[in-house]
């Protein structure tokens, strides 16, 4: 039990502790497990992901009943990003359309844009990542979102890829 909490609690340093995880095989259901598991995942809870649809720039969008959807980036693009230090978001009545660029993220390693996954308005942004803009790495799909937007072409959203796809997409990118 207490190696399954510490495989929750961990972010983008996963590998070194997979010799910690082995020691402890015996007692964690994980030894069970392919070693396909051990691949850099979503790292959320499958009802959380569900409704999350993916591009393949690696922003994800999930869509409430209301009509909004609230835009973020992927656990894997967080990981490949390193600590993010600055956030930069677009404006509350920005008009986007599917793939413009949005803002940007900065890191300790890089910079890198962000691209609307589809066509609407910037409704909100998370101001929060203003102070504090490490909860993108903290909390990728919870309380480091970037921004919520109005959907003005839900068809688009059949382009995107759902969680198995994108799972299947980040792999065939790392080989």
């Amino acid at each position: 039990m207490a190696a399954c909490g510490l495989l929750r609690s961990l972010s983008s340093n996963f590998v070194t502790t997979l010799p910690l995880l082995a020691r402890s095989a015996p007692l964690c259901p994980l030894q069970y497990v392919s070693r396909a598991c051990f691949r850099r995942t979503l790292a959320s809870s499958s009802r959380l992901l569900a409704a999350l649809k993916f591009t393949d720039k690696h922003e994800w969008i999930r869509v409430e009943d209301d009509g909004i959807g609230t835009v973020g980036i992927s656990n894997f693009a967080q990981e490949a990003l390193g600590d993010v230090v600055y956030c930069g978001l677009p404006e509350v009545g920005t008009q986007l359309a599917q793939q413009d660029e949005f803002g940007a993220l900065e890191s300790v390693k890089a910079a890198s844009e962000l691209y609307s996954p589809l066509t609407g308005e910037v409704v909100e942004v998370n101001a929060l990542l203003a102070d504090k803009p490490g909860l993108v790495n903290k909390s990728c799909y919870k309380d480091g979102w970037l921004m919520k937007m109005t959907i003005s072409n839900p068809a688009e959203l059949d382009a995107l890829m759902d969680e198995a796809a994108y799972e299947r997409y980040i792999r065939s990118i790392e080989d």
